[in-house]
């Protein structure tokens, strides 16, 4: 399988899972006018997967390093097949609850309170299982996401178009969908080997973890999202009929084309993880809090209107910036 074996390339690496991250969810705000969330997300998790099994089947079965992806996937303990699995259904009902809160929020406001959150939890589970990196540095940048998260909090509840009860609504969706997401990555992690070259035995490598992950998003989103078709969170009621009858292909393939971007990206952080770290990859990663916010303020205008926002944007930017770059120098002292 290809492996890397440089912290500037893993760096790189996670800094196109930000991007991606940051990006994929441009494909529900696409769809959105026209297409619920609900009957869009089981095109994002179909896209997922097939974007894992077609990184396994190439560059996780290419080279001379490491285990090719059957052979991994053959060899793997149940132990790390369950936590992997797990990895991906604690991540789907995190990430529903994500499409939900930008549904009602939009992607400037759900994206730094809720992936904001999933960041500074992520990065702590996951230093105190693999403490790689400075901790004063690490910990300092987690701070300053923080504000950055409460900011955009500030800013958002001064939009004229937001009532105190949506309001509180869109927040409150959002912190419980990054609580959720900070703990996902733990599980993915605790199922694959720290040294990707000579893997041990039972353990996963980076592309195997990332389809097995992506099935048991799949396979949970027949629980998971039926339950939001069913009792949405906003929205009218879906049934799976209106699947088939109210999508077409343009819906279809784009929110394919949400799910293969975020699941490029996962694959990619797990495979900078050995050289940078489990968790400044994770926190490198989930920096798309900064570009969601971007895309919401700048593209889609989600502040259009706001007075005396301009500040509090600009300073969460800034806190996002700096706390971002600190979790880059930590793995470097």
């Amino acid at each position: 399988m290809v492996v890397i074996h440089s912290y500037g390339v893993a760096v790189f690496l996670a800094f196109v899972t930000m991007l991606c991250w940051g990006s994929w969810a441009n494909t529900q705000k696409l769809a959105q006018k026209h297409w619920p969330f609900q009957l869009f997300y089981w095109d994002y998790a179909i896209g997922v997967l097939l974007l894992a099994l077609v990184l396994a089947f190439t560059a996780g079965s290419s080279g001379t390093e490491g285990r090719s992806f059957l052979a991994d996937l053959a060899q793997a303990d149940t132990k790390s097949l369950i936590s992997a699995f797990l990895g991906g259904v604690i991540f789907n009902i995190a990430n529903i609850l994500l499409v939900a809160a930008i549904a009602i929020a939009g992607m400037a406001v759900a994206f730094p309170i809720g992936i904001g959150l999933a960041l500074v939890l992520g990065v702590l589970t996951n230093y105190a299982a693999t403490p790689l990196g400075n901790p004063v540095i690490l910990f300092s940048g987690v701070a300053l996401v923080t504000v950055a998260i409460v900011l955009d909090a500030l800013a958002y509840r001064r939009l004229p178009n937001s009532s105190s009860v949506t309001s509180a609504k869109g927040i409150v969706i959002s912190l419980l969908a990054g609580f959720l997401m900070g703990f996902f990555y733990r599980f993915v992690a605790a199922s694959m080997a720290t040294d990707f070259v000579n893997p041990m035995a039972g353990k996963l490598t980076p592309y195997t973890a990332s389809v097995v992950f992506a099935v048991g998003l799949l396979i949970s989103n027949f629980v998971w999202n039926s339950i939001f078709m069913y009792k949405p969170l906003t929205g009218k009621r879906v049934t799976y009929r209106d699947y088939f009858v109210k999508g077409d292909a343009k819906l279809h393939l784009t929110g394919i084309l949400g799910g293969a971007i975020w699941s490029l990206g996962m694959t990619l952080n797990i495979i900078a993880a050995e050289q940078a770290g489990f968790a400044i990859s994770y926190g490198l990663g989930q920096g798309a809090t900064l570009i969601a916010a971007l895309w919401g303020v700048f593209i889609w205008k989600e502040f259009k209107g706001a007075k005396g926002v301009k500040g509090l944007l600009t300073a969460m930017f800034l806190f996002f910036v700096v706390g971002l770059t600190l979790i880059i120098v930590a793995r470097l002292y």
